[in-house]
């Protein structure tokens, strides 16, 4: 019996004339934290979406997408329970994709809306309990005291912790962070990435996280899938990748991927940093 929760086989998508997935075939197996790691423009968001289903595959391709041991889309096409198998995925984005003008708190119930009524989502009337649960969530990722603040008054990294505490409140079995921390500085990345860990570790949800930068990769993700111009070179253990295997993969582009020159609180290491 197998023990993946994603299944992809020969995944192309074209836009135009740029091929941006060039026959990706990947599997993850439940409670994996893996990377995607590559430079801009390398298919990490494009392959992201399309295990949610906000992108579809090219329809004359032969793209199968799987996720829960369910088929999510296939050769372009969204299977009927779609729906049903996407409200088991959260997806956190580099802009938090939040509502400013809301409380924080409204924005982390807006995971539980696919368990009420249509009227309760309409009217924000969410049962007790699921306000302790969004509390708890709140809680749980350190920003509790924000709780019927506007999301606009957040910094970028407590933005970032409600996107993940409205990840808990969903109940997702995997969670798709597409680049959580490129607008953050060293130490709001850092936080981000232990709480991600931690829901990985103490929760046992399955973490998919694209990167553009090894070290988080060292220090967070024992697994890292590489990705070139729309290609998987590398699908391995985190530590292979040494710097003369970067240059081997990604040559000028290298530099893209290494710890930037200024933040001296973010060495590369060989080898992982977290337990």
């Amino acid at each position: 019996m197998t023990n993946n929760v994603i299944q992809v086989t020969q995944l192309r998508k074209t836009f135009g004339a740029h091929t941006a997935l060039r026959d990706v075939s990947l599997s993850v197996q439940r409670g994996e934290m893996v990377a995607l790691l590559g430079a801009s423009g390398s298919g990490k968001s494009t392959l992201l979406r399309h295990l949610n289903g906000l992108h579809r595959a090219d329809a004359s391709s032969t793209s199968h997408v799987e996720v829960l041991g369910r088929t999510l889309q296939r050769g372009g096409r969204l299977a009927r329970d779609a729906r049903a198998t996407r409200a088991q995925v959260a997806a956190i984005f580099q802009q938090f994709n939040l509502v400013d003008r809301l409380s924080v708190m409204k924005n982390v119930l807006a995971g539980a809306l696919h368990r009420q009524p249509l009227w309760r989502g309409l009217f924000a009337q969410f049962p007790q309990h699921e306000l302790q649960r969004a509390f708890d969530a709140l809680k749980r990722v350190g920003i509790e005291r924000c709780a019927w603040q506007r999301a606009s008054t957040l910094s970028g990294g407590q933005q970032q912790r409600a996107a993940i505490s409205r990840a808990l409140v969903q109940g997702a079995q995997i969670i798709l962070a597409d680049e959580p921390i490129a607008s953050l500085d060293p130490e709001s990345s850092r936080r981000v990435m232990e709480l991600l860990a931690e829901v990985n570790r103490e929760l046992g949800v399955t973490v998919i996280v694209s990167l553009h930068q090894i070290d988080y990769a060292f220090a967070y993700c024992p697994r890292t899938v590489a990705l070139r111009a729309g290609e998987v070179v590398h699908d391995g253990a985190t530590r292979d990748l040494t710097p003369q295997r970067l240059r081997d993969l990604y040559g000028t582009q290298t530099d893209e991927l290494m710890p930037r020159p200024h933040d001296a609180s973010a060495p590369f290491h060989p080898v992982p940093l977290a337990a």
